[in-house]
């Protein structure tokens, strides 16, 4: 089994409803479980600043999947929930990407883990570390925790922890206690 850190993030529409659907479409994906979930960020946007602000978050996964076919698998629930890449760092329906796979460094046409820039991104790193602050990122050979501290505060102020996990999480979590 794989363990894999994805990074959810929405600014168009019903940005909750888009995080919540793709939890639900991570969790139907074959051999693959969501484990948890941290809390919805809401964070200003990063390059191009003239747009709404964003809801993100990361999920835990664990999977049977290769993180080429999760990648694909990723992209194909973007596209269902509406995604069109006009321009980079563009308003999204819905934006996944694989930051962490197991303890891998990736380097591939289409993917790179860790996530290049995931260490200057505190909307990346702030639910990473509600998750597993302790996990040791290659390459950067820091902790999620000690990447974060590192960030400027300026960055740390624009990410805003929004209580709680989407609705419909909760009351899954209260049910079942997985996620």
């Amino acid at each position: 089994m794989n363990r894999a850190y994805v990074a959810l993030g929405s600014n168009i529409g019903d940005k909750a409803a888009h995080l919540q659907a793709a939890i639900r479409l991570i969790r139907a994906l074959p051999t693959t479980k969501a484990v948890r979930a941290s809390s919805i960020y809401e964070t200003a946007p990063v390059g191009y600043v003239d747009q709404d602000l964003f809801y993100n978050m990361v999920v835990e996964l664990d999977t049977t999947l290769s993180a080429e076919h999760l990648l694909t698998e990723l992209q194909q629930i973007e596209h269902q929930e509406g995604r069109k890449r006009l321009f980079k760092n563009g308003p999204r329906t819905l934006d996944l990407d694989i930051i962490l796979y197991n303890d891998e460094m990736i380097q591939s046409e289409g993917l790179t883990v860790p996530h290049p820039r995931m260490n200057n991104r505190a909307f990346v790193l702030a639910p990473l570390r509600e998750l597993n602050a302790s996990y040791f990122v290659p390459g950067w050979e820091r902790t999620v925790d000690e990447l974060y501290v590192d960030l400027p505060e300026a960055e740390r102020a624009d990410v805003k922890r929004i209580e709680g996990k989407p609705h419909s999480e909760q009351r899954r979590e209260e049910r079942d206690d997985r996620f």
